[in-house]
């Protein structure tokens, strides 16, 4: 068993809020597991008793009258026979069906007159609603990425939920997991075939590599389709390989469209494309990163970068082909930024330099690969794979000295290296060193 005590940690803390916990994340990453599992298991080691902990899948057969709202709600309440703390456990919440309110249809089945058929229907939101309004329950829920986004619960129960995130495995889950593994064995593993649970429990490569493009192809692709009725495949995909391959650059709807239509490939539009990558987005399988002007302190809106939320499924799209590690492990600490709770931008630094050639003054952009927002102070960062000479040091920190401000200036370097400042005060700090405790670049 693969132990995810930080996630289990969250779940944890928010026994302590009376609010719906939602269980948010792409599919497949172990949010399943994490409730039914790994959380169950913990309410039982501090007395709770089976009885007490209703765990309902709705995506079994054997459940599937309890898609019905109505029947949901009064199947928990008939399991809730005394005061204690119940704690409801739904997963694939998604799966609950939308029925019209019996108090909106007259005696022949009918609506109402004066009665809107979109404002007549009961969904899940108000099992939930019930459930929060009951002091001795506690709820959890898990739902597909693709049927139930992120923005789906928040807007209905506005500051009445908490969100807990499931990120595929991280490297730190990894290695505890494989102790006989070395930092470099299983990093060059990480950027090939990423963290999912199932690929990460798979011995053989070939299999690993199948199940990656199954599971995109077959339920990711599947998925997004099905829910926002796209038709032609062959856009979305061409989409995706796009961003697959631009992982570490800066890209947007308008240059996509402008590469497509000078290659042929394809004459959709930028608003097209910028509906793709939202599906893409909100299924939780890219993050975007959005550029900020470091010193004139705003946010830049013409080009994004956008990172993967697993460099094995980023990888599948492409046939395993393109494994830069440079940008790999670029996408890697990302995620793992994200995964630590940080807010994080790319930086951008604007700079005047005299042109050689025409001596004159010239305004040149620099780039900061990462903002790490942490409260009111900012952390620069640069991810390089290596740093082999002093002139590939000063190329690194260059952007991060002309940001002009006081703000702690950090580039991870591929390797195990414990923390040490430059005489420019930079913070030098190894890739495994950060990715077993991201909180290193904070000390």
């Amino acid at each position: 068993m693969i132990k995810r005590n930080d996630l289990l940690n969250k779940l944890i803390d928010g026994m302590k809020s009376p609010l719906i916990k939602v269980i948010i994340g792409v599919r497949r990453s172990g949010k399943s597991f994490l409730l039914f599992n790994l959380f169950a298991d913990y309410l039982n080691s501090i007395g709770i008793d089976d009885d007490h902990i209703i765990k309902i899948r709705l995506d079994e057969m054997s459940n599937a009258k309890l898609r019905n709202p109505l029947n949901l709600l009064s199947y928990i309440k008939s399991r809730i026979v005394d005061n204690k703390k119940y704690f409801i456990l739904l997963d694939e919440i998604q799966e609950s069906v939308k029925i019209v309110n019996p108090a909106f249809l007259n005696e022949n089945g009918e609506l109402l007159n004066g009665i809107d058929k979109k404002d007549s229907y009961l969904t899940y939101h108000y099992v939930l609603n019930e459930l929060l309004n009951m002091k001795n329950v506690d709820c959890y829920v898990t739902g597909s990425n693709s049927k139930m986004l992120a923005s789906d619960l928040p807007t209905e129960f506005r500051n009445r939920s908490v969100n807990i995130e499931v990120f595929p495995l991280s490297f730190k889950e990894l290695k505890e997991y494989f102790t006989d593994k070395s930092n470099d064995e299983l990093f060059d593993e990480y950027i090939t075939y990423g963290g999912m649970p199932l690929v990460v429990l798979e011995d053989d490569y070939k299999n690993k590599k199948q199940y990656l493009k199954d599971l995109f192809n077959g339920t990711y692709y599947k998925d997004i389709k099905e829910r926002y009725g796209l038709r032609n495949n062959d856009n979305i995909d061409k989409v995706t390989s796009i961003v697959s391959s631009s992982i570490g650059s800066p890209i947007n709807p308008l240059k996509i469209e402008n590469t497509f239509k000078s290659n042929n490939v394809s004459t959709i539009t930028d608003n097209t494309i910028a509906n793709f990558l939202k599906c893409l987005e909100n299924s939780f399988l890219i993050k975007e990163a959005k550029r900020y002007d470091v010193k004139g302190r705003k946010y830049i809106n013409t080009l994004s970068k956008y990172y993967f939320i697993d460099n094995g499924l980023r990888n599948a799209v492409l046939n395993f082909r393109q494994i830069e590690s440079s940008h790999l492990m670029e996408n890697v600490i990302y995620i793992e930024l994200l995964r630590s709770g940080f807010a994080v931008d790319v930086g951008i630094v604007e700079s005047w330099i005299k042109n050689k050639t025409t001596n004159k003054n010239q305004r040149v952009k620099y780039e900061i690969d990462f903002v790490v927002n942490n409260g009111d102070e900012k952390i620069y960062i640069q991810s390089a794979l290596e740093i082999n000479s002093e002139e590939k040091l000063k190329q690194e920190q260059n952007s991060l000295l002309k940001s002009g401000d006081s703000f702690k200036k950090v580039i991870i370097v591929k390797g195990y290296k414990q923390p040490s400042y430059n005489e420019d005060g930079v913070k030098i700090v190894g890739l495994f060193n950060f990715l077993l405790d991201s909180s290193i670049i904070l000390k």
